[in-house]
């Protein structure tokens, strides 16, 4: 439990630092400076490129967060797995580069006259896509050898330093939009080299092949938690990448561009749970090793219960303010405001769900959740081409709210079921109702003029409220001794 709570806090830190630098870029820089369809372009190669990166992994990646504790040996360098992974994903390369070409005319012909921006620039996805996946296998190698917090760095500030650079550079007239996409996807590309070089230094990659250390048993169980890793990750990032896709297909560029600013701000609500579920899933797979369903029991409790409490102070935060997040954007961007409240809405059930997708991924039920993510994603997918011709935008993000609810809702079965895991109570409740007391309160204030000033008071009155109110409810101990351990940081300051 020590080593998710700092590399948890770590994780979190490098996270809220990148989420400044990436608001500066996202909600300040980019709509001021870029077209909503140049937005639109590079979010839609991101994402394209990300589901193809998923696809070349071959589910390896499943592979290495639950198998590789049946490998761990630093003396004999894992027993070549990371030989193994890297040949994998060379071969997985090899296959979507070849889907690439096929599908290639096929992308053309539908966005030639929609996006034309797409068709102009569609030959960096290759090098995107092959980038991508190194830093995803590299990134989970690092994660099950206990150091979940480099991958976070290098994406969160690293990337996002050099993206503000290459922002303000583009904006000085330095380069045209030409270099500026090639500097962008450079930058993407440039966290699987470091990642790469970091592993290298610490002696943990080693290429030698050691085909002849897993059983034949081990071999069969590989091949299946591989097999069903395609199908689950694959579905799972489609999840979170096809509205964009689709937006773009069923209305254009201009409008991806709009849903991708405005979808960032309600996605920021995210951010806490990606170092937590990142070394949640290695401590538990060797939880799942030993049989130790108590602590895989107070891990999912309190990881439903420590993320939603932050998930809440984060959405009612943003909505309180979402008058002032349009002071500053460009009018045309208000056609999302209500993509902020259900793409929000959706953060907030999915960290209410804590680690139940890991748990569940890391049990011998690890194909139930391969099956309830590709319901996920067909649920995705049809309720986009339900809701975006009648709602637009709105339509696209409601899409995804009601979609999220309802995974939640086959995986807390599942573990209920199953192993009688049930992480809910009554200090679920008093969070919520505390969070929507906070609200209600920040929300009469009368409106300042000045957007800034208005985001201070209503972000220091809503923020002073409800960490109070959670604080004196004792609800969360983890969260109490956190607010402890501050004040007595700032005490010895002053």
């Amino acid at each position: 439990m020590g080593i998710i709570q700092k590399q948890t806090i770590k994780g979190t830190f490098y996270s809220y630092i990148g989420t400044l630098i990436g608001f500066i870029n996202i909600g300040i820089l980019s709509p001021v400076i870029l077209s909503s369809a140049q937005i639109g372009l590079i979010n839609l190669l991101v994402a394209i490129s990300l589901i193809f990166a998923q696809f070349s992994s071959l589910g390896f990646n499943n592979v290495t967060t639950k198998l590789f504790t049946f490998f761990r040996d630093d003396k004999n360098k894992h027993h070549g797995f990371l030989f193994i992974a890297l040949t994998v994903a060379l071969i997985g390369f090899s296959l979507s580069a070849i889907i690439f070409f096929v599908v290639q005319p096929y992308l053309i012909a539908q966005n030639i006259e929609k996006s034309p921006l797409f068709t102009e620039y569609i030959y960096y996805l290759l090098p995107l896509i092959f980038f991508t996946l190194i830093f995803n296998i590299l990134d989970n190698y690092n994660k099950v050898l206990y150091d979940a917090v480099l991958g976070t760095f290098l994406k969160e500030i690293v990337f996002r330093i050099l993206n503000t650079l290459i922002i303000v550079i583009y904006f000085l007239n330095l380069i045209d939009f030409s270099v500026f996409v090639f500097a962008y996807i450079s930058a993407l590309c440039l966290p699987a080299v470091i990642i790469s070089i970091s592993l290298i230094a610490r002696g943990q990659f080693s290429l030698r092949p050691r085909l002849d250390f897993p059983s034949k048993e081990l071999k069969k169980t590989m091949k299946s938690v591989s097999l069903f890793g395609i199908i689950a990750g694959l579905s799972g990032i489609i999840t979170m990448n096809i509205d964009k896709y689709m937006v773009n297909s069923m209305i254009d560029l201009k409008a991806t561009g709009i849903y991708s600013i405005t979808f960032y701000f309600g996605a920021l609500i995210m951010i806490p749970s990606r170092a937590l579920i990142k070394i949640s899933s290695v401590i538990i797979s060797d939880a799942w090793k030993k049989n130790d369903t108590k602590t895989i029991s107070a891990i999912y409790y309190k990881s439903t219960l420590n993320q939603f409490i932050i998930a809440l102070l984060l959405f009612f935060g943003i909505w309180v303010n979402i008058n002032n997040i349009f002071s500053f954007l460009p009018k045309e961007y208000i056609a999302g405001k209500y993509v902020i409240f259900f793409i929000g809405l959706a953060n907030v059930l999915n960290m209410l769900s804590g680690v139940s997708g890991a748990i569940i991924v890391n049990s011998k039920y690890y194909k139930i959740q391969t099956y309830f993510i590709a319901i996920f994603a067909a649920l995705i997918i049809f309720t986009n081409y339900m809701f975006i011709p009648v709602w637009g935008l709105t339509g696209a993000a409601v899409a995804s709210a009601l979609s999220i609810l309802l995974f939640a809702i086959m995986r807390y079965f599942l573990l209920y079921k199953k192993f009688r895991m049930q992480p809910y109570n009554k200090n679920h409740l008093i969070a919520l109702l505390i969070g929507l007391f906070a609200y209600f309160i920040s929300y009469i204030i009368p409106e300042f003029h000045n957007f800034i000033i208005d985001i201070i008071i209503r972000s220091s009155v809503i923020t002073l409220i409800f960490v109070s109110l959670i604080f004196v409810s004792k609800i969360s101990e983890d969260i109490n001794l956190k607010i402890i351990d501050i004040q007595q940081h700032i005490k010895k300051i002053f």
